[in-house]
C-alpha cells in the first residue's frame, strides 16, 4: 500500500472501497486442479488401476476409476458452479455502481504524513486501519490528532472496513517544508504599493521592483533554489554516455531525454530556461504544445489593436499581435488556440536566447474524435475518481500533451514526431503558492492579506489530492515521469518563508500583480516578452474547456467521465461474444 503522499511533490495515494475476493482466486486455482485430475483420469486405459487417497491421511486405498471420475467431474462442476455466482454478484456490484451514481472505488488519500498498513492483521481481521504518522508542522500537543481530524471527511466516505486512526505511540514525521508565513504587513498593504501603482502596467513596472535592493535579493535567491530544483530533475535519469565525441557533436541525430508540458506561459518559459542551463547543450529539449481543435475564428489583427489599447500589459511586444495574425493566415488555423500562440513566440524567445541549443517544438493537435474516443477507452480510468468538468479538461490535455505524438518543423517543413523524453517537466505549483488564480484576486479583494493567506494555505493543502494524483497517473500512463520543479521541497519552504506581498501584489493589474516574483525573476533571466503574460489555464488556452459544451461550469460533474469501469468493460465484450 503506497504512503499518503510522503512528499508534497508526489501524487496522493489511492484506497481501495471494495474489498478484494480471496475465495474467488482460492476458487480458481482449485478448479485448474481439478480440471487436470478429471484429464488424467479421462484419458485413463480402462485397464488402469485407481488409487484414492483417505482424507486426512497418508493411505491410499484401490478405487473404481469410473466412480472416481464421475465424483470428479461433478466436484468440478460444483466449484465452477460457486465461481460463477461469485462472479454474477460482482457484476450486479458494477451494474448498481453504474446505475445510481455510486463514488468511484479509489479515493485520493491526502498528504497529512504517512500511512501504515498492517497488511497481515488486514488479512486476518478482513478490515484495513490506515495508522497516520502526520507531518509535525504546528507547534503544540495536539498535532496528531488535529491531523487526524482533517480526514473525517475521507472516513466518513470509506467502507466500513477502512478506517483511519492515530497511530498508538503518537509518532510524527518532521515536515519537509516549513510553514507558510501567515504576517501581515504593519501598515496597510496600499501604502506599500504607492509608488509603483502609479506607473503603467508595462514592463518598467517591474523594472520599478528591481530598483529595490531587497526585492532585487529575493528574486535572485528564488532563481537560485528553483534552479537547483531544475537541475535535480533533468540529470537524475539515465543518458547513453557511451557515445564517441564524433558522435556526440550529431546533435540533430540524437533523442530528447527531457520534455517540457510549454504554453509558452510564464511558469513554463522559467523552468525551461532553467533547464537550458543543466541539460547539456548537445542535447535537445522537447517542448510539447496541445490544441484542440476549434471552428472559431482567430482573433484578428484589426480587434488585436483594440485590446492592446485597452489592456496593454496584456499584449507584452508587437512580435505577439504579429504571430497571431499570421496564425490567422495559416492553413493550419483549427489548432491556432492561444497556447499555441505564446508557444511559438516563447519558442522565438528561447531560441533567441540560446540558439545553440535544439528546441524541438512539437505541435500537438486533438481532434474531437480523438479526443472521445481516447478519453473513453483510456483517460477516464486515469482521471478517477476525481470527476469535475476541471478535471476532464485537465486531464485529457495533460494526457495528449505528455504522449508526445506531433508535429515538428525541421528544415522549412512539417514532419511527424514522437518525444519518446521519460522526464516530463510541468509547472504546476507555482500557481498555487504565488496566488496566480483568479479566486486569489477575489479573495484579496474582499478579505484583504489575511484572507489572500488562507486561500494559499488552502492550495497547497489539497494541491496532493487535487491535482498531483491526477496528473501523476495520467503522464505515467505513457510510461513517462512527471516532475514539478516548483514543488522541490526547498523551493516550497523558500516561498512558504517569504511574506505574501512579496510573492504577489494584487493591487496591480492582471499579468503583473499575480506570481510578482516569478515575473521578477523571469525579466532577471532576460524573458521580457513572457515576463508579462497574464495568467491563462490550460483548458483554455488550448481551447479544450467547452469544446463539447458551453454551458457547464468547471465545478460541475462531467458526465463524459461517468464511464463503465474496466471491469465493466471485459463483462460488455462477453456479452457480445
Amino acid at each position: 500500500m503506497p504512503s499518503g503522499g510522503s512528499r508534497l511533490e508526489e501524487g496522493a495515494a489511492l484506497v481501495p472501497t471494495e474489498n478484494s475476493s480471496p475465495h474467488k482466486e482460492d476458487l480458481s486455482s482449485k478448479i485448474k486442479e481439478q480440471k487436470i485430475v478429471v484429464d488424467e483420469l479421462s484419458n485413463l486405459k480402462k485397464n488402469r488401476k485407481v488409487y484414492r487417497q483417505q482424507q486426512n491421511s497418508n493411505i491410499f486405498f484401490l478405487a473404481d476409476r469410473t466412480e472416481v471420475l464421475s465424483e470428479s467431474k461433478n466436484i468440478l462442476d460444483e466449484l465452477k458452479k460457486e465461481y460463477q455466482e461469485i462472479e454474477n454478484s460482482e457484476k450486479t456490484k458494477i451494474k448498481k455502481y453504474q446505475t445510481s451514481g455510486v463514488a468511484n472505488q479509489w479515493q485520493e488519500v491526502p498528504a497529512s504524513g504517512i500511512f501504515r498498513i498492517d497488511l497481515k492483521f488486514s488479512s486476518i481481521s478482513n478490515s484495513v486501519i490506515l495508522k497516520l504518522y502526520p507531518w509535525k508542522y504546528i507547534s503544540g500537543e495536539n498535532v496528531i490528532k488535529e491531523c487526524v481530524n482533517s480526514l473525517t471527511q475521507i472516513s466518513a466516505n470509506l467502507p466500513t472496513f477502512v478506517s483511519v486512526v492515530e497511530n498508538e505511540a503518537k509518532l510524527y514525521v518532521k515536515e519537509p517544508v516549513v510553514p507558510l508565513n501567515m504576517t501581515l504587513p504593519q501598515s496597510p498593504f496600499e501604502i506599500h504599493c504607492n509608488n509603483i501603482s502609479s506607473v503603467p502596467p508595462m514592463r518598467e513596472t517591474l523594472e520599478v521592483f528591481l530598483t529595490d535592493g531587497h526585492m532585487k535579493k529575493v528574486v535572485q535567491q528564488f532563481i537560485d533554489v528553483l534552479s537547483v530544483a531544475v537541475r535535480r530533475r533533468v540529470l537524475c535519469l539515465p543518458r547513453d554516455d557511451s557515445l564517441a565525441p564524433t558522435e556526440v557533436l550529431k546533435t540533430y541525430a540524437r533523442k530528447a531525454n527531457v520534455a517540457i508540458l510549454f504554453s509558452g506561459g510564464i511558469d513554463s518559459m522559467v523552468i525551461a530556461t532553467l533547464a537550458d542551463r543543466h541539460i547539456p547543450l548537445d542535447e535537445p529539449v522537447d517542448l510539447l504544445n496541445v490544441a484542440f481543435m476549434t471552428e472559431e475564428k482567430t482573433i484578428s489583427t484589426n480587434c488585436n489593436k483594440k485590446r492592446k489599447q485597452k489592456h496593454h500589459c496584456e499584449t507584452p511586444s508587437e512580435k505577439s499581435s504579429r504571430n497571431i495574425a499570421a496564425a490567422a493566415d495559416s492553413p493550419d488555423k483549427q489548432f491556432s488556440v492561444p497556447d499555441r500562440i505564446t508557444g511559438r513566440a516563447g519558442l522565438e524567445e528561447l531560441q533567441a536566447a540560446n540558439p545553440s541549443r535544439i528546441w524541438n517544438f512539437v505541435e500537438i493537435n486533438v481532434s474531437l474524435e480523438e479526443l472521445q474516443k481516447l478519453r473513453r477507452t483510456r483517460i477516464c480510468h486515469l482521471v478517477q475518481p476525481l470527476a469535475t468538468v476541471l478535471d476532464d479538461s485537465i486531464g485529457c490535455a495533460v494526457w495528449f500533451a505528455s504522449r508526445g505524438m506531433g508535429w515538428l518543423m525541421t528544415q522549412d517543413e512539417m514532419q511527424s514526431y514522437q518525444s519518446n523524453a521519460k522526464v516530463v517537466l510541468t509547472g504546476i505549483g507555482a500557481d498555487e503558492q504565488l496566488a496566480g488564480y483568479s479566486r486569489h484576486r477575489l479573495r484579496f479583494q474582499t478579505q484583504g492579506i489575511e484572507g489572500l493567506n488562507k486561500e494559499i494555505k488552502m492550495e497547497l493543502g489539497r494541491i496532493s489530492s487535487r491535482n498531483l494524483g491526477r496528473d501523476d497517473r495520467v503522464i505515467g500512463d505513457h510510461g513517462k515521469e512527471a516532475r514539478f520543479p516548483f514543488l522541490d521541497e526547498n523551493v516550497v519552504s523558500f516561498l512558504n518563508s517569504l511574506p505574501v506581498w512579496e510573492k504577489a501584489n494584487l493591487t496591480l493589474p492582471r499579468g503583473i500583480g499575480e506570481k510578482l516574483i516569478l515575473r521578477l525573476a523571469a525579466m532577471e533571466l532576460g524573458l521580457t516578452a513572457s515576463a508579462l503574460l497574464p495568467k491563462r489555464a490550460m483548458q483554455f488556452g488550448s481551447r479544450i474547456a467547452k469544446m463539447e459544451k458551453n454551458n457547464e461550469k468547471a465545478s460541475d460533474k462531467c458526465g463524459r467521465l461517468q464511464v463503465i469501469s474496466l471491469e465493466n468493460l471485459s463483462i460488455e465484450k462477453e456479452i457480445k461474444m
